[in-house]
């Protein structure tokens, strides 16, 4: 599928290029110089990024930001690096957070640091919030442009809560309250399922090893050099994986699919809590048809120590191979959505956290989080404690390969097929493979 995608894409920049045109998409009004935006954003999200470019189009005259969206998160990282090979790539990519080490290492970047620099324009970047800032610096150097940041958070029914006896402002805050409630919830009829989770391998590899404070892979995950072995074999993620494995026979659990393939679970009512991105929340506010809630991820307890969830969503990355006042352009929009009026009215309208302090104190101070309190449950959880070497993030090569291949074990996991440790450590041999092949073409 990735080759595929891949080269559709490389044969149409090419086809494009003998014809004299811009690979992107069809061509716009001249008057204004154009910037072009791959995005990987759909239905109401996709809304929120026109309107972000017809804001900043209509604060001055020169540069018109034409957003185009290039398919999914792993289309569009495909498609832009082929793009950019065929010598016609966009001005903006946007790319999910696992693209960052084949971004960073692509040699077909612009890093953002270096773009406001050149163009002389200074923003503070440490006024973004820690775990944004860490993950997608390199050296203490921002290289994107943070944009639609999220973390998973812990979503329930309050209906179906109250119909068990249980109090529904009150969610699960370990995971063995997961499996009372979920029994309760069974018992009294209030659910056929107690609960459902979105992205797996993002909630409950990635994320359930950096909450525990373990690690996921070698070389600090990736952020000490190439990393060229996982390390969710072991006794934690063996425990966690084997318990919801357990938890799916006893109908606790039921897993419902990779990326978002669970959300109707939820909402229809089917499963009473869901563990997916914070990034729903604006959509659920629209579209849930009974009061729900939020909390923190459920934690195991001692002996792991609770630490902080792990960044997702996506950046912007401005690619090499334009003109010096086509960047000009660029480097201005940049400096626009960073603005703390405009994170906090993107947090507001889609749910996406403010990635910076003064936002963020913005929100605060006009009482937003106690009006929506839903909406502080990420901020709290991101930042409860200050990252480890093991929390910091996640940072690999083929990142989605590895994902596919750890969302496939888990898949075998859940249908019976293997044990937890069969599965897992077979996840961790393939991705052996695949990180090994991808730190040979660096070295």
């Amino acid at each position: 599928m990735r080759c595929t995608v891949y080269a559709r894409w490389f044969l149409w920049a090419l086809l494009l290029s003998s014809l004299g045109l811009h690979a992107g998409p069809p061509a716009w009004a001249a008057e204004k110089t154009g910037v072009h935006w791959w995005q990987a954003m759909r239905g109401q999200l996709e809304d929120a990024v026109e309107e972000l470019a017809q804001q900043f189009n209509a604060s001055q005259s020169t540069y018109e930001v034409r957003p185009w969206y290039a398919g999914t998160y792993a289309e569009t990282l495909t498609a832009a690096l082929a793009a950019s090979q065929a010598h016609h790539p966009p001005h903006l990519v946007q790319v999910f957070e696992v693209g960052t080490q084949t971004m960073l290492l692509s040699g077909a970047v612009y890093p953002v640091y270096q773009l406001m620099q050149d163009h002389h324009i200074a923003i503070d970047w440490s006024t973004f919030i820690a775990p944004v800032l860490s993950y997608y610096s390199k050296q203490g150097r921002l290289y994107s442009m943070p944009f639609n940041a999220s973390t998973p958070i812990l979503y329930y029914n309050k209906d179906a809560f109250g119909r068990a006896g249980l109090d529904p402002t009150r969610p699960p805050r370990t995971w063995q309250e997961v499996e009372a409630f979920s029994t309760t919830l069974l018992r009294a009829g209030a659910a056929p399922c107690g609960f459902t989770v979105g992205w797996p391998s993002w909630t409950m590899v990635e994320n359930m090893h950096a909450w525990h404070n373990q690690p996921f892979a070698t070389k600090y995950n990736g952020f000490a050099g190439l990393a060229t072995k996982l390390l969710i074999n072991g006794a934690f993620g063996v425990k966690h994986i084997g318990q919801l494995a357990a938890w799916q026979q006893a109908h606790i659990f039921r897993y419902g699919g990779r990326e978002r393939a669970a959300d109707s679970t939820f909402l229809q009512g089917e499963c009473a809590m869901y563990i997916q991105s914070s990034a729903l929340i604006g959509e659920f506010m629209r579209h849930c048809p009974f009061p729900w809630g939020t909390g923190e991820l459920p934690h195991w307890g001692a002996p792991y120590p609770k630490q902080n969830s792990l960044i997702g969503g996506a950046t912007l990355w401005v690619m090499q191979g334009h003109r010096l006042e086509e960047y000009a352009g660029v480097a201005q929009f940049l400096q626009f959505l960073a603005r703390p009026a405009q994170q906090e009215a993107w947090h507001r309208q889609t749910g996406y956290l403010a990635i910076s302090q003064p936002a963020l104190d913005a929100l605060q101070t006009a009482g937003y989080f106690q009006q929506v309190p839903v909406q502080w449950t990420a901020f709290g959880q991101l930042t409860r404690a200050a990252p480890t070497v093991h929390s910091r993030g996640i940072r690999l090569g083929d990142f989605v390969q590895i994902r596919d291949i750890i969302e496939a074990e888990l898949e075998a996991i859940f249908a019976g097929q293997k044990t937890a440790q069969q599965g897992l450590d077979e996840a961790v041999d393939m991705s052996t493979a695949v990180l090994q092949a991808f730190a040979a073409r660096y070295r």
